[in-house]
């Protein structure tokens, strides 16, 4: 669900979106989905202590860059041509990394329960890279005729989504 609302927030910020930027948003979101649980399964426990203890904090803290430089730019009236496009570069990978690293912690527990790997992570990444193609193009006709507000909206969703998984870690 947190790649699904990045997703919107992405298709909202563009306004207008290609197919290949939604198939290049829903692959590497699909794709780390998928990638993520396998290295917590195969890292295990022996890792799990450390990560645990600041994997919220990394997801938060790349949102909340992400969706304040979405507020400034908004703030600042750029122009369409100046935005930072959410499906290219570093940005891209970012967000991949700050929506997937809940899967990291999934695939952990299931190493834990000696759960086979495979099954579960085809699952994860099929329907995420597919929520992510709904949402982007969701954003996109619905949301994206808005410019500014959109992009300001967009920007809260993310600081908010960023807060979700810092009180979700801390309150559990």
């Amino acid at each position: 669900m947190d790649a699904f609302a990045v997703a919107i927030a992405a298709g909202m910020q563009l306004g207008r979106v290609t197919p290949r930027e939604v198939f290049r948003l829903g692959w590497h979101f699909g794709l780390f989905q998928f990638l993520m649980p396998i290295l917590g399964w195969w890292i295990g426990s022996t890792v799990a202590a450390s990560i645990a203890s600041v994997d919220h904090w990394i997801a938060a803290a790349l949102l909340w860059t992400i969706g304040g430089k979405m507020l400034y730019e908004a703030w600042r009236h750029r122009e369409a041509k100046d935005k930072t496009n959410p499906t290219k570069g570093w940005l891209l990978v970012s967000l991949s990394v700050a929506t997937s690293i809940d899967a990291f912690a999934v695939g952990l527990s299931l190493a834990f329960l000696r759960i086979s790997i495979w099954l579960p992570s085809v699952v994860i990444g099929t329907v995420t890279a597919l929520l992510t193609c709904l949402g982007m193009t969701f954003g996109a006709r619905v949301l994206g005729r808005w410019s500014r507000f959109a992009e300001i909206l967009g920007g809260i969703i993310l600081i908010l989504i960023g807060c979700r998984i810092l009180v979700a870690h801390i309150v559990t």
